[in-house]
């Protein structure tokens, strides 16, 4: 069911032609003509049962007799189809907040997570008689989807060029909005924006892999200074050869590299023992 304009004319021509039919039935009783006065009268209530109000960023469904007839959305008094059903709906946007949610990561380890979603009604249709309650299908696929979309990456990585929970919330947010538009399309309601609010470890692992995290971070450091190390003693040979400063054979070459990557990679400070050459 999609949301379509259904016939309506201003309200205060209604209102201007039921007091004037009033009028016209009071005035014809008192001329004794009773049949025609009630006659208007019943005229006059049924013009105004199809008067009705809409608010600002409001959408009201016009149905008659289990036949949706359309909507209105524009603001004012109106009058339409006399006794017609009329159900509302806000095209406000909203928000709306998950509770915190315990999920598997893609590695297996349970994580709390939760979210905002704001959202809002395009199509009132849909959201009126598509579901049974567009709020609470909302909150219900919103959920679902929070919890797929967490358990398709890491809580945490230290590998270059994988997206993880904590590393990248805005990859994954963007993932979320599009899981949730496919979802929600079906209620007629546009999401607008979704961003994590909560992201920890479940609490009976948060210290195991808050350990586990310090190891990893110092794996990772280790390997940046080893790296930058190597890089650092290969130069300093290739400037001594290329300036010719002092010539180097393969074992004074070995113990050379073997001194810098020990000073460098160590995590105290250095102490230099000086040659000052032999007795005899």
């Amino acid at each position: 069911m999609n949301e379509r304009r259904t016939w309506k004319l201003n309200g205060y021509v209604g209102v201007l032609l039921f007091v004037l039919l009033l009028v016209g039935g009071v005035w014809q009783l008192l001329m004794r003509h009773v049949l025609l006065a009630v006659v208007l009268w019943l005229i006059a209530v049924v013009l105004v049962s199809g008067v009705f109000v809409v608010q600002p960023n409001q959408a009201v469904a016009v149905v008659l007799f289990g036949t949706y007839l359309g909507s209105v959305r524009e603001s004012g008094l109106w009058i339409t189809v006399p006794f017609t059903w009329r159900r509302k709906v806000s095209l406000r946007v909203r928000n709306f907040n998950s509770a915190k949610l315990k999920v598997n990561d893609v590695r297996g380890n349970p994580v709390e997570i939760a979210a905002v979603v704001v959202f809002r009604v395009i199509d009132s249709a849909k959201a009126l008689f598509d579901v049974e309650d567009y709020e609470k299908f909302v909150e219900i696929q919103s959920e679902t989807a929070l919890r797929h979309v967490a358990s398709r990456y890491p809580y945490d990585t230290y590998q270059t060029g994988e997206l993880s929970l904590r590393a990248n919330p805005e990859e994954v947010a963007g993932e979320l909005v599009r899981e949730l538009e496919e979802r929600l399309k079906v209620a007629g309601v546009e999401v607008l924006e979704a961003r994590l609010t909560h992201l920890a470890y479940a609490p009976e692992i948060a210290s195991a892999m808050l350990q586990r995290q310090q190891a990893e971070a110092i794996v990772a450091a280790r390997e940046r200074i080893v790296e930058g190390a190597v890089t650092m003693v290969q130069a300093a040979i290739r400037q001594l050869e290329k300036e010719r400063f002092v010539e180097l054979d393969e074992e004074r070459k070995a113990n050379m590299v073997n001194n810098l990557l020990v000073a460098i990679t160590s995590d105290r400070a250095a102490a230099p023992v000086i040659n000052t050459g032999s007795l005899y």
